[in-house]
């Protein structure tokens, strides 16, 4: 798995996971239970990673949807 965003937007989180799954690209939203240890504050991001061998697939849907700016550095 790859990270590709990493972000405290749930609905930036909800909206990429929606394309990954019309595609057909397996993701998951990594540290989700983390607001357990921070107090529910939604200070610690969250990780959206996908399969290692559609990452560039998987980015260009998220660029093509607008999310280019969001994107994570590949060398990250």
């Amino acid at each position: 798995m790859l990270e590709l965003i990493r972000t405290n937007d749930p609905v930036l989180l909800s909206f990429a996971e929606s394309l990954m799954k019309d595609a057909g690209i397996h993701c998951m939203v990594a540290d989700e239970g983390m607001s357990i240890l921070e107090g529910s504050l939604g200070m610690l991001p969250r990780r959206f990673l996908v399969e290692s061998d559609r990452a560039d697939e998987a980015r260009a849907i998220l660029t093509d949807a607008g999310l280019a700016d969001e994107l994570r550095d590949e060398r990250s």
